[in-house]
């Protein structure tokens, strides 16, 4: 229904004008054509007459155009609008485009529609009231006023309406189950990089995701620096450790042929400072970049060094025991006690390491290898790969098995001979050696094997290992020849030959009687060692040398 409301002042007085200009009807409604029904006056349409108008105008339209084709110059029907049907006219009202009485244009699509014609309200609350507020239209296209447009707060500020956003790169969309256009954003953590946009991958076992976990990235690779913490302190006892070597070495080679260094067994001690030496030496080889020959050089002389002084300390401390034990039934001398013999002794208990040695050559040859797991943190960004000799913790024990059995038989031998008396030489030195190489290698097992699951094994182990050998090494050196150099540079007058023992000594090796029964053919002890001592000297007269002393 429409409501009919006052007409406003300005068409009422133009209406009055047209009438007493004496216009008709039609006239008048031409001259007020172009006012608009609404717009024009207070005059409120119901919404949905327009529609029933525009329809009529039409099918006007339509009719008026089909005359124009059919009948044209004629007015009125002719003889071919008689015969119309719907079709032909069904064609005539989709061609149609004029201007609708609410200003908007009549058309239609292909299909016979009318476009959409969509005015857009927003409920908005204004000065205490309500009402809704015309913000856009709809067209064929949105046509939208946001200055127009209220939210909550009152601010124009348009809200986010969307269930998920964008997630973020190394991130992947977990979808939302029931949901599937809403998603959860989930980050590719870890070793694991964004794949695609629903997917998390795992790098491989070298690589590791970049900073956003959008790709994979090389793990990079480490070693041991000589400029490290780790690699420094080592170093500096391998070089002075071998500064002191040298030194002995060359005090030794200056003073061979006086008395003390011929009682100390100069054969056997140049073997024992050249297995000091190398023991220094391995210092270097450790911490040096792994490639197949270095790796190949510590298999050879991680062992060897060890070997050679354990092979030669155990040497000597069994001639001792032997020459002892033989002393206690018997005046003649033991065998393979000559200097002759206790090399092939020391050489032959060293082939056994070397044969260790080429036996793992052949069934595993030396190589240099990367290993991921060392330092693979949990957090990718610390991770680094270790390049590293292919040596397991389990090879390292063979390797220096032999050595430790060589240094544990020499710590037995040394306790046997622990009542020794003190003139005769290097008994009590080679004990007090031992005993200390086994506190340093009983501290070193559980540093090593305990620091297996750190991410700074690499240096720990390697650092640890070295410093004990080293630690082994400089024990020997100080305890069996630096008391020797200090004699033969700064007292030169005790560097003289004793050709008999002095009566401590010989009061001594009586008192050590009282020790062993008498059983049998035993002879005692003071009497047989006494009668040992010169039949060994008078075999080695020649030689200058004290062969009681060198026991």
């Amino acid at each position: 229904m429409a409501k009919t409301k006052e007409l406003s002042k300005d068409v009422r007085d133009k209406i009055v004008d047209l009438h007493k200009a004496g216009m008709g009807y039609k006239t008048m409604a031409k001259q007020l054509d172009h006012e608009r029904i609404g717009k024009d006056s207070s005059y409120e349409q119901e919404g949905k007459v327009q529609f029933v108008v525009d329809a009529v105008y039409a099918m006007a339209h339509a009719l008026h155009n089909m005359h124009k084709e059919l009948c044209p110059g004629k007015v009125g029907l002719c003889s071919k609008m008689e015969t119309i049907n719907g079709t032909m006219l069904l064609k005539f009202i989709r061609n149609i485009n004029f201007t609708g009485i609410a200003g908007t244009p009549v058309i239609f699509n292909v299909n016979g529609d009318a476009p959409g014609r969509y005015e857009i309200y927003q409920y908005q609350i204004n000065h205490n009231t309500t009402e809704y507020k015309i913000i856009g239209h709809w067209a064929d296209q949105l046509h939208l006023d946001t200055k127009e447009m209220r939210w909550p707060g009152g601010t124009w500020q348009v809200p986010q309406s969307i269930c998920s956003q964008p997630c973020h790169p190394g991130e992947r969309k977990k979808t939302v189950k029931g949901v599937p256009c809403c998603w959860h954003c989930e980050r590719c953590d870890g070793y694991q990089y964004q794949a695609d946009t629903y997917n998390c991958k795992m790098c491989r076992f070298d690589l590791r995701p970049n900073k956003n976990h959008t790709a994979c990235e090389a793990i990079p690779i480490v070693k041991l620096e000589w400029s490290s913490p780790w690699a420094v302190i080592p170093v500096l006892i391998a070089v002075l450790g071998i500064m002191a070597t040298m030194f002995v070495v060359a005090t030794f080679i200056r003073y061979n042929d006086t008395p003390i260094v011929k009682a100390s067994g100069r054969e056997l001690s140049y073997v024992l400072l050249t297995g000091i030496f190398l023991c220094y030496a391995t210092t270097f080889l450790m911490i040096s970049a792994p490639d197949v020959g270095i790796c190949s050089l510590r298999r050879i002389f991680l062992g060897l060094g060890m070997s050679i002084s354990y092979a030669a300390l155990l040497t000597k401390t069994n001639r001792i025991y032997r020459i002892f034990e033989q002393g206690k039934m018997s005046v003649s001398a033991p065998r393979f006690i000559s200097p002759a013999s206790q090399l092939v002794i020391t050489f032959s208990l060293i082939s056994v390491q070397l044969l260790g040695v080429c036996i793992w050559f052949g069934v595993d040859p030396s190589q240099a290898i990367i290993d991921y797991e060392d330092q693979r943190t949990s957090n990718p960004d610390m991770a680094r790969g270790v390049l590293k000799c292919d040596i397991s913790d389990l090879s390292l024990i063979c390797l220096l098995g032999f050595s430790m059995l060589l240094m544990v038989t020499c710590t037995v031998y040394a306790i046997k001979t622990r009542g020794v008396p003190e003139t005769f030489n290097e008994a009590k030195p080679i004990g007090f050696t031992m005993y200390t190489t086994c506190i340093v290698w009983l501290a070193f097992i559980p540093i090593f094997f305990g620091t297996s699951q750190s991410t700074e094994k690499m240096y720990i182990q390697t650092t640890t290992l070295t410093i004990s050998v080293s630690l082994s090494a400089s024990v020997s050196l100080g305890m069996l020849y630096m008391p020797k150099v200090y004699v033969v540079l700064f007292h030169p007058e005790q560097n003289v030959p004793k050709r008999k023992r002095s009566l401590k000594a010989v009061v001594t090796a009586a008192t050590m009687s009282n020790k062993f029964p008498t059983k049998g053919g035993f002879r005692p002890n003071g009497e047989a060692k006494s009668e040992l001592c010169e039949s060994l000297e008078t075999q080695d007269c020649d030689e200058g040398g004290e062969p009681c002393e060198r026991l």
